[in-house]
């Protein structure tokens, strides 16, 4: 192993998932005598939640794919994590992979870092490991900003790059992949907006100000533009994005309810921590307040399951981890431009795919998690 891959395990604590391989032929080589295996996908069953105009897309690329010769290809998907929220990226990303019979590996970390400067200069690291090992293309959630010079690194080499979940704007990705999180922050802040009494009254955001991580400042700023333009105090409370916040992030925001002027009348949680602010609010003795969070972490449930938080904002993250591989894929075989003409309908420019957002209410939780296990994963 690398002195770069020795440093990346030991602070990162890889789990690495190998994706299903279809071919004999190394990676980036194609037997011309024999036709290429047609691309059958995994049939999945139509909820109320199915994105479909996503399914579609996805159909598009399988028939295009099989309209062509397409060959083999080696490529490395690049989590934060595997689990928690990452953990359908993860399933999805190694499904695609397996049913366009490609070779490499969903990687990433087991727990989400402390440090997050730490964390970009480490999956720098990994990306140079990546295109060491001989990667044909590159899906990446970055970590933020600090990535663009390893992202650009690959791209210098003639490896596409995709990034998902959070976006490098900086860079040479050829696109991204995710939610729009300026748009999503507004999405939610508008959700909870509709709860409130007029103002005046407060409203606490736990998000992010952290300048590092711009795609968190960019939700937290969404939703925040909201409040203060329907004439709202807002106070945003950094999220600590470790388990060890709950503690931490509770007693903030139950000792911010307990001072503010005017009274606190809404809270919202941006990011897989949102259950913190039933936390506070509970802890505060202020059951009253209306509370909307983000993504759909057990915690989360349970709160909305007790009437303490009213609605969440699910990102669709299996559909993050499914489509990266077949852009990948198509990028390599019928090119950039005819792979950008597939995905035409989903994307908001020349760059962005927008995977959307569910909003799931206490009334419709059974019918997300039916949803979830249609197609084979749980958040």
């Amino acid at each position: 192993m690398t002195t770069i891959g020795r440093r990346w395990m030991t602070a990162f604590g890889l789990t690495l998932m190998t994706a299903a391989c279809g071919s004999s032929d190394a990676p980036g080589t194609h037997s011309t005598e024999e036709s290429p295996t047609p691309i059958e996908r995994r049939p999945t069953t139509a909820t109320e939640f199915t994105p479909v105009e996503l399914e579609a897309t996805v159909d598009k690329f399988v028939v295009e794919l099989n309209e062509h010769p397409h060959e083999p290809m080696h490529a490395e998907i690049l989590l934060k994590v595997v689990s928690g929220f990452f953990a359908p990226v993860a399933t999805a990303a190694n499904r695609a992979m397996g049913e366009l019979r490609m070779t490499g590996n969903v990687v990433g970390r087991l727990e989400e870092p402390g440090d997050q400067e730490k964390a970009v200069e480490l999956q720098n690291d990994q990306i140079a490991q990546t295109l060491a090992g001989g990667a044909e293309a590159i899906g990446i959630a970055p970590f933020g900003e600090g990535n663009a010079s390893g992202i650009d690194a690959a791209v210098e080499q003639g490896v596409h790059v995709v990034t998902l979940d959070a976006d490098v704007a900086s860079s040479k990705r050829s696109i991204y992949v995710g939610t729009l999180n300026k748009e999503a922050g507004t999405t939610a802040g508008e959700t909870l907006l509709r709860m409130l009494p007029p103002a005046p009254g407060t409203v606490i955001i736990h998000g992010n100000i952290n300048p590092v991580w711009v795609a968190g400042v960019e939700r937290t700023q969404g939703a925040e533009d909201v409040f203060k333009e329907a004439g709202y105090e807002t106070l945003v409370i950094q999220a600590t994005l470790t388990e060890i916040g709950d503690e931490e992030d509770t007693a903030t925001m139950k000792a911010e309810i307990e001072a503010a002027d005017p009274p606190v009348v809404g809270m919202i949680g941006m990011f897989n921590e949102a259950y913190r602010c039933a936390m506070a609010a509970e802890a505060a003795g202020r059951k009253d307040i209306s509370i909307v969070a983000f993504d759909f972490d057990p915690k989360t449930v349970s709160y909305m399951r007790k009437g303490l938080i009213q609605a969440t904002h699910t990102q669709r993250q299996y559909y993050e981890g499914y489509l990266v591989p077949y852009i990948l894929y198509g990028i390599k075989n019928i090119g950039l431009d005819a792979t950008k003409k597939i995905i035409a309908p989903l994307m908001v420019d020349d760059i962005r795919v927008n995977t959307g957002l569910d909003v799931v209410t206490a009334e419709t939780i059974d019918a997300y998690n039916d949803h979830l296990d249609a197609l084979g994963v749980n958040q």
